[in-house]
């Protein structure tokens, strides 16, 4: 492989926005993970879907409309959730039905789809421009540093919610929390994948590195290390091949699920 494509400033790009993005999916989609939530990242994506619509109806910049609409709607669907005592794989479908069919009929009264919906849906990561990856680094940081300040809250929420609430935690504002920074970062990330495979980056790393059977932060580690290298990699295989990203990215990714549950399957991998 030449290392020319090194010098090319939207290879630059595409790969200091990429690693972050991958750092921040695998760090928030652990959360979510671990809350039985595996699938409410792509349903949040699909309800940006819905917001990319109207930003575009609207002649707006479509991100944002897209974290406003992601963002309402994750927090409205929770609080449903918790009012209603609605399950959780429920108000996932809800939310996950309801955003694309807003953002299908929105897309036919605008005159159907076009070369930005497409963009949106499959991700354009080599296209990001320079304020883009200013925007993407700022939000990685300011939620990692959240993430750094509320480590204890997070961590005991998620794994004992009725003990978080008898130590003084409050657990509600913490989901809620964790819900406004998945939807910052679902939009974040459709850059990178798109809305159809954004669940990917939040579930597949994770995955693999749980079968690692580690503690909490070895395996964000793991995941991290996982999703960096399917990102890295996935950008460098299409751009040689001409290929799509997003779909080679997920490819890399599956490739290492499938490698650790041989090595699991094996017998390779046990606790310490």
């Amino acid at each position: 492989m030449s290392f020319e494509i090194l010098t090319y400033g939207f290879m630059h790009r595409a790969l200091i926005s990429g690693i972050a993005i991958a750092i921040l999916c695998s760090v928030v989609g652990l959360f979510l993970v671990l809350r039985r939530y595996s699938l409410f990242g792509d349903a949040i994506a699909h309800a940006s879907f819905g917001g990319v619509a109207v930003g575009l109806l609207a002649g707006v910049y479509p991100l944002w409309t897209a974290y406003a609409v992601s963002i309402v709607s994750a927090l409205v669907i929770t609080k449903i959730k918790d009012r209603f005592n609605i399950s959780g794989d429920a108000s996932v479908a809800v939310l996950l039905s309801s955003g694309i069919a807003i953002g299908l009929v929105i897309i036919g009264l605008s005159g159907g789809f076009t070369l930005d919906i497409f963009s949106f849906l499959f991700g354009s990561i080599l296209l990001v421009s320079v304020d883009d990856t200013i925007l993407v680094l700022f939000l990685t940081v300011g939620i990692l540093i959240v993430i750094a300040l509320l480590f204890r809250q997070l961590i005991y929420s998620t794994f004992n919610e009725e003990q978080a609430k008898v130590s003084g935690i409050p657990v509600e504002k913490i989901n809620y929390l964790i819900v406004f920074m998945a939807g910052i970062t679902v939009v974040t990330s459709i850059q990178l994948v798109g809305v159809l495979l954004i669940s990917a980056l939040f579930v597949i790393p994770n995955v693999s590195a749980i079968m690692y059977g580690r503690g909490f932060k070895q395996t964000a580690i793991i995941s991290v290390s996982f999703s960096i290298f399917s990102v890295v990699a996935g950008i460098f295989v299409s751009y040689v091949f001409d290929i799509t990203p997003a779909g080679t990215i997920v490819l890399i990714s599956i490739g290492l699920l499938a490698g650790t549950m041989g090595i699991k399957a094996s017998g390779l991998l046990s606790k310490n």
